[in-house]
């Protein structure tokens, strides 16, 4: 079987670049050893989202009568998990139509690199094929990294994959690690009565955000009755009992930690090995295939996308450089009229999906300074926005930073409800190199969140109203 393109993996990264190639004209051909649409579809994003949901919910229920509404209820765990199974599933089932749809083939089993041009598939029974393209896109993402004093037994020390499917919900748990995914299973497991303690290596929580945001996150997460230790470090785990016991280091002495089951969220790996790499010959650094702008690797028809390579390990960049990746491809192949433009990693959004959520992008606050610019910085609290007030969730705030020479919008940093659906505006707005005067003089909806984007930058220029 030949293609002009064969992608390895089917994630977010993968399945993007299979249907730009099939787009494009490129006969086209994805390997996938699991389910199509990777970790993030069936593991990641949407089945951690529909738990989430269903801890919010429980929570509105918990505070129904601020609403004027007598509610009660209680949370059926197993009943949670088969929902987020069930969200899932429907995900996987729109890259099978979407795959059909493109006609591309799909090809079950593991994928590793033979020679230039030849990709060997394993499938489930034993038997292998021989796949040749002239480009080969590897899109092979990521896994729970494990730490040597964290080893991951899958039972009483987990990663984030068993955390969504546990068969009972475990009356206490210890967390390791406070990025987006540790405290977003910090807040659903806590909303549902476990007894949750977050334990952070670095001086504060999520530790990439703005240092205003790492503070209130903290402060609302103790609130919610989140116990969080920063500056600490697992040393060793006994699970020789019924539960696990952890030792961990503080900046005050030693202390022992005893809980249920203990869910190590510090990070991902790269799945890199056994894919061939070293047979071709293709260059890895620290851990991560390396790749250029447009995601060509040191061999000739090689390429690699998303979370095996360097940059944020998040689905919206995999698949932007996916599209990235797959038009630079066809623009040599003359299928595409013009070379497409290289990511700009700085104007990534992230989003946390705790609660209150977090929304950033570009430059915090440290940063800007650090790279010498002086900035114009306006923060606007929730507590003064109608909607939030309305909505019953005046937690957090809006912060914006500006170059104050030119006025260049150098970042913003949300935390609160809803904010994740806000964040793209300073998104295109940047891209766009927009200034403060031209985001003043676009209307934003009242009342809406949304608007407290407009109030921070009136605050960053002393023309604040609501304040």
């Amino acid at each position: 079987m030949a293609y002009d393109v064969i992608v390895v993996g089917s994630g977010p990264g993968g399945y993007v670049a299979a249907i730009r190639a099939s787009q494009l004209g490129l006969k086209t051909a994805i390997i996938e050893k699991e389910s199509l649409g990777g970790i993030c579809l069936n593991w990641g994003c949407i089945p951690t989202k529909a738990l989430l949901k269903s801890a919010q919910v429980f929570n509105d229920i918990q505070h129904s009568q601020e609403y004027g509404i007598e509610a009660s209820g209680k949370p059926n765990f197993e009943a949670i998990v088969k929902r987020s199974r069930g969200a899932a599933d429907k995900m996987s089932k729109g890259v099978q139509f979407l795959m059909k749809k493109n006609k591309i083939d799909v090809i079950m089993g593991f994928g590793t690199l033979k020679a230039k041009g030849q990709v060997e598939v394993k499938g489930a029974d034993g038997k292998t094929t021989l796949v040749e393209g002239k480009h080969i896109i590897l899109a092979t993402g990521g896994r729970s990294r494990e730490l040597p004093a964290l080893k991951q037994d899958g039972k009483k020390i987990i990663g984030y994959r068993e955390a969504m499917v546990l068969p009972q919900q475990p009356r206490s748990m210890i967390i390791v690690g406070s990025g987006a995914i540790g405290v977003e299973f910090g807040y659903f497991y806590n909303s549902l009565g476990t007894k949750v303690t977050i334990v952070e290596f670095l001086p504060r929580i999520v530790p990439v955000e703005d240092e205003d945001i790492s503070k209130e996150l903290e402060k609302n997460l103790k609130k919610q009755g989140i116990e969080v230790m920063t500056g600490s470090e697992v040393t060793a785990v006994d699970t020789s009992g019924t539960g696990v016991k952890a030792k961990v280091k503080t900046q005050s002495g030693e202390a022992v930690l005893e809980a249920d089951i203990l869910l190590s969220a510090v990070g991902v790996a790269a799945n890199i090995e056994g894919i061939g790499l070293e047979t071709v010959g293709v260059k890895t650094e620290k851990g991560k295939i390396a790749v250029d702008k447009y995601y060509k690797t040191n061999v000739d028809g090689i390429y690699a996308i998303g979370d095996c390579v360097p940059g944020q390990a998040l689905a919206h960049v995999a698949s932007k450089e996916a599209i990235t990746c797959v038009e630079n491809i066809a623009f040599g192949e003359k299928k595409y009229n013009h070379q497409p433009q290289a990511l700009d990693y700085n104007n990534v959004p992230g989003c946390t999906y705790c609660f209150p959520e977090i929304a950033s992008v570009g430059f915090t606050e440290k940063q800007a300074k650090d790279a010498g610019y002086e900035v114009k910085v306006g923060k606007f609290p929730l507590t003064a926005s109608g909607k939030a007030t309305a909505v019953g969730h005046t937690e957090g705030f809006v912060k914006v930073i500006f170059d104050a020479k030119y006025g260049e919008w150098l970042g913003t940093h949300m935390i609160g409800y809803n904010v994740t659906e806000m964040i793209a505006e300073t998104v295109v707005g940047r891209t766009l190199e927009t200034t403060y005067h031209e985001v003043l003089n676009s209307i934003h909806p009242h009342p809406t969140i949304s608007e407290s984007v407009k109030d921070a930058i009136e605050a960053a220029y002393g023309e604040a109203i609501h304040l």
